[in-house]
């Protein structure tokens, strides 16, 4: 099984290294006020997953966050030990 995982990690290493030698054609980038920026398009593909990648985890934060803070329905705490119980009670 750890063959097959290796190998089906050098198929994708190759499919993707191929991708980016097949795109490196120059694309322009036209942003405000006459702004142009040229770079290879396979960096420009990348660019945009990464800030798609960024985008949806501030996304997700705030949602793990409250999910984590907030009990889980049904979910009751186990009782306290004796050890854990100040001595007064």
């Amino acid at each position: 099984m750890k063959y097959i995982a290796w190998l089906l990690k050098a198929v994708i290493f190759f499919v993707l290294f191929a991708f980016a030698l097949n795109n490196q054609a120059p694309v322009n980038l036209h942003f405000f006020f006459g702004t142009i920026w040229q770079a290879p398009m396979v960096l420009v593909v990348l660019a945009t997953f990464v800030l798609g990648l960024f985008a949806g985890i501030l996304v997700m934060v705030p949602i793990w966050l409250n999910a984590r803070r907030q009990p889980r329905p049904g979910f009751t705490a186990p009782p306290a030990s004796p050890a854990t119980q100040p001595d007064g009670i």
